[in-house]
């Protein structure tokens, strides 16, 4: 016996689920059918059995087509094919005008929500806003209704043998795993490459950071996360070494790249790794995976989700120098809120150059916001959005809440819900598009707003700067101690802060996820009264403390929805690894 893995016949057999990038997809037929007028053929009441109305000459062509046909009943079966094929061209003909229309500066005006129009709501509403500031009372003071708590508790002990092991044993070989991306999804890599290295029986080396052609942060895994503590923390469950030992090196002539890098498909199943990783691993000794992230399903055995648990939410603690900075700055954003008792409101907020150009939207620049947004597509994707055959659909990303959120947006949204201007506000974000113009009517609406740039001086930031994933740590920190949190966009930044902010609040993620739909709906309506614009946002604020307490489904991920994998009841918790949990991030 090789020892060849802690789970023995624990681990699922099921095939690796399809990236969640493939999954979801909504059908557009309906967006389709209504640009194409619902349908064509409508029958209507009269002594002939019903008219028909037709909408364009394409349609008059295919109706008398299909009619002619229909006398010859020899080719009653090529009639559906040939108007089916009629109408697939009379589509392709909107699709080309869509195009020409973005080309061009404008947009695809498909109905409301289509068009940028929050400055014009903002100007109406502005005077209400105002009447209601100064409010004795503040929303955040209580913001979510402790009803909603279901009394859950980290509990990461509950995943592992109650008897435990005196120590670990010996070691199948050393895995090797390359983390690529920003912060966070640094973070997918690492907690995942810890439970594989469980799964297999394997000794993990500290991971290797690959430079980001987008980040372009030269960090290494002890400039962002407690190298020492990580290893300490994993000490029962994973072997950690820092670097591989002398005569494996020797092996390899100390080149690690000549180590075989083993192709494994995203999302691959624990067996997967069982089957074809763990053969090459008993016989070379050492396996690199690069690169790593999203390599193993969301679906594992409870072994291998309870050493994601302890690694995210326990062991991958960040380094000394950002855990002080930005202890400091928590503390200072506190003192600053001493108006709502110490609670303030964080915003996640992705109105960044390359987000506004990668979106396709439009907002209210014109013709120099359209040849920026150009220039910058060009720069960083390099004639993606000019392939043949692309079709781009600004108002229809709006419709369909793909656009990001402004700050004018997000500030509207809050007052709307109820926050006055007595909240304190953090925004974590990197360089905002155009922020002198789009971050003023933020600031007007929440005068007690605080940037890390405010609340750090630029002594203690220059450690920091020119390293994206350091001070994104000191963004995600101050986000994760805030009474609210606003996500405006996704990605893997929310994605983590959400599961973290649930793991730390009973299970309650005490976010603001808005239905960005409603919301283009909402902002395209400059006649709309203030106190039903603010009935359907405080709708909105009630569903998300509603939702905030969701456990994960099968196909979810447990770094955002943490229950039950990591937590369980309090009546329920044994007292382990997270029994008394603190912030450490």
């Amino acid at each position: 016996m090789h020892g060849l893995s802690r789970l023995g016949n624990e681990a699922s057999s099921l095939s690796p689920p399809s990236s969640p990038r493939h999954r979801g997809r909504k059908s557009s037929s309906s967006a389709i059918n209504s640009s194409a007028g619902g349908g064509s053929f409508r029958s209507g009441g009269g002594p002939g059995g019903g008219r028909v109305q037709l909408k364009n000459v394409v349609e008059r062509f295919g109706y008398f087509l299909i009619s002619a046909m229909y006398r010859r009943r020899g080719v009653l079966l090529v009639a559906p094919l040939l108007y089916i094929s009629v109408m697939l061209m009379y589509l392709g003909i909107i699709g080309l005008d869509v195009v020409n229309n973005f080309s061009s500066g404008g947009g695809d005006n498909v109905g409301p929500g289509s068009v940028y129009r929050s400055p014009e709501v903002f100007e109406k509403l502005w005077p209400f806003m105002e009447a209601e500031s100064n409010r004795t009372s503040n929303l955040l003071m209580n913001v979510w209704n402790p009803k909603r708590r279901q009394g859950w508790k980290p509990c990461i002990t509950q995943a592992f043998p109650s008897s435990g092991l005196s120590e670990l044993p010996k070691s199948n070989g050393y895995l090797i795993i390359e983390a690529n991306g920003g912060l966070n999804q640094q973070r997918i890599s690492i907690c995942d490459a810890v439970a594989v290295a469980g799964l297999l029986n394997a000794t993990l080396v500290i991971p290797i950071f690959h430079l980001n052609s987008v980040w372009k942060d030269s960090s290494k895994f002890g400039d962002i996360f407690d190298e020492h503590f990580f290893m300490y923390a994993l000490r029962k469950h994973v072997n950690v070494i820092r670097e591989l030992p002398e005569d494996i090196l020797q092996q390899f002539d100390h080149n690690i790249s000549s180590i075989v890098n083993l192709r494994i498909k995203a999302w691959s199943s624990p067996t997967h790794y069982l089957e074809k990783v763990l053969p090459k691993l008993l016989e070379l000794k050492a396996v690199r995976v690069a690169p790593f992230s999203n390599r193993l399903a969301h679906t594992a055995p409870p072994v291998t989700q309870g050493l994601r648990c302890l690694c995210n939410f326990e062991a991958l603690r960040f380094s000394e120098p950002i855990r002080m900075l930005a202890a400091k700055m928590v503390d200072r954003m506190v003192k600053k809120s001493s108006k709502s008792g110490g609670k303030y409101v964080s915003v996640h907020l992705r109105f960044e150059e390359d987000m506004v150009a990668f979106s396709c939207c439009i907002y209210d620049g014109g013709e120099e916001e359209r040849r920026e947004m150009d220039a910058v597509r060009e720069r960083s994707w390099r004639g993606k959005f000019r392939r043949k055959g692309r079709v781009i659909r600004p108002g229809s990303n709006r419709v369909d809440g793909k656009c990001p959120l402004t700050p004018l947006e997000v500030g509207m949204m809050l007052r709307g819900m109820g926050f006055d201007n007595n909240t304190s506000l953090y925004v974590a974000a990197g360089k905002i598009y155009k922020a002198e113009k789009y971050m003023a009517p933020l600031k007007q609406m929440f005068p007690l707003l605080e940037t890390k740039d405010t609340l750090a001086s630029q002594d203690e930031l220059a450690p920091f700067m020119g390293h994206s994933s350091r001070l994104a740590a000191l963004d995600y920190t101050v986000c994760l101690h805030s009474e609210v949190f606003v996500t405006t966009q996704g990605g893997n930044f929310p994605h983590f802060l959400v599961g973290h902010r649930r793991y730390f609040n009973e299970g309650h993620a005490k976010t603001i996820k808005p239905d960005k739909r409603k919301l283009a709906q909402l902002f395209d309506r400059p006649s709309i009264r203030w106190l039903d614009f603010k009935r359907q946002l405080q709708d909105m604020l009630h569903h998300n403390d509603v939702k905030g307490s969701e456990t994960r489904k099968p196909n979810n991920s447990l770094y955002m929805y943490p229950m039950p994998d990591c937590m369980c009841k309090k009546s329920d918790a044994r007292i382990g690894y997270g029994g008394n949990a603190t912030r450490t991030a």
